[in-house]
């Protein structure tokens, strides 16, 4: 089959033949429907998230299942030859003291954090036999995967395998962020810096949170009106002049915002949301930096105004509850996630598609088989 294969950080995606074994003990066979392209792959891509290759590159995903290994439990499961399913970039060991807890996104012996299996091995080779390793346990952009079973999520009748795969990752970051890291109450005021398809995400979590204020901010005049569309109730645009930028965001929240989401992984947009901030205010940090990005803050008022900071990986996700949850959203209406996508290209266009996130230009890339 083809695959989108990463040598090491730092250089090109070449799209290679690679063979893909059967599925062992505890694991499903995925054929591969859509594959989003985020930031997250472009930080691996471009070396500032340094990785060991080679690796099948992708973790937003979703597709048909075709096989299930020994041991996996159709009737527990949901999971049988046919049946859509999104795919779930950290699968949880089940064992640990965070998933025993329901905090399945701390999960501290998962294989996707290794870019392994459970077992530690792979079931992607190249021709000559050499092993080639799945990112983040999941490798979606291939025409097929082998994953773990609790990384394969059944998903309602009806819902768009797109909308699934965004569900994986990019809207299950921002919508959980709102509604499960920071559990923003109704009538908040917010403000949402970044407006990619995890921004605008948050965006639409906000809506559903019943927040009075949603201020989103992004320097893509475009953005800005997608984002009105889905819910913001005021807009501002991104600019050089950092104190007119935050006297603008100030004056549309009356005073600061309740919650700032920063969804970019910028030092100095994480700096901003956290000097936006009144007095009992809420950063929450969504966006991922490249590694060793340093961000700070005046302490004081920091402390004597009682901010705080959150830190929201995954947004809280539990995936075999959250993601049919989204979907059951988006198939009432009340999660546009389709809107989230703006070109469809083939696994040839990966690269190009990287361009374009580096550039901050459009919205998702989804790689369709």
């Amino acid at each position: 089959m083809r695959a989108a294969v990463l040598q090491q950080s730092g250089q090109p995606v070449t799209i290679e033949e690679v063979s893909l074994d059967e599925p062992k003990h505890g694991e499903v066979r995925v054929r591969i429907l859509a594959s989003g392209v985020c930031h997250s792959d472009l930080h691996v891509r471009d070396g500032e998230w340094p990785r060991p290759g080679p690796f099948v590159i992708g973790h937003e995903g979703a597709g048909i299942v075709e096989t299930l290994g020994p041991g996996v439990d159709s009737a527990a499961t949901g999971l049988s030859p046919g049946r859509l399913v999104a795919l779930s970039w950290y699968a949880p060991c089940q064992r640990c003291a965070a998933c025993r807890s329901g905090r399945e996104w701390l999960c501290t012996d998962s294989g996707s954090s290794r870019h392994r299996l459970t077992d530690g091995t792979t079931r992607l080779h190249r021709p000559d036999g050499s092993a080639v390793y799945p990112y983040c346990g999941i490798g979606t952009m291939a025409e097929a995967t082998v994953v773990p079973a609790s990384a394969a999520v059944p998903m309602p009748d009806g819902t768009p395998p797109e909308v699934a795969a965004l569900i994986g990752c990019c809207v299950s970051t921002g919508v959980g962020a709102v509604t499960k890291t920071a559990r923003v109450p109704a009538g908040s005021r917010v403000v949402v810096i970044g407006l990619g398809g995890v921004g605008l995400s948050v965006v639409m979590g906000a809506v559903l949170a019943g927040a009075s204020v949603i201020v989103a901010v992004d320097r893509v005049p475009a953005k800005l009106e997608l984002a009105r569309e889905l819910g913001a109730t005021a807009t501002v645009l991104a600019g050089a002049d950092s104190e007119a930028i935050d006297a603008e965001i100030r004056a549309k929240t009356n005073g600061g915002p309740d919650f700032t989401f920063e969804a970019i992984g910028l030092a100095a947009t994480i700096e901003q949301a956290i000097r936006l901030l009144p007095p009992g205010g809420t950063a929450i940090l969504v966006g991922m930096t490249p590694f060793g990005v340093r961000a700070s803050f005046e302490v004081f008022p920091f402390v004597d105004g009682s901010r705080s900071i959150l830190g929201s990986n995954y947004g809280f996700a539990v995936a075999s509850v959250d993601f049919p949850r989204y979907a059951r959203l988006h198939l009432a209406g009340r999660l546009p996630i389709e809107r989230l996508v703006e070109r469809r290209i083939g696994l040839d266009g990966v690269e190009d598609a990287f361009a374009r996130l580096r550039a901050g230009d459009g919205l998702r890339s989804v790689i369709s088989f």
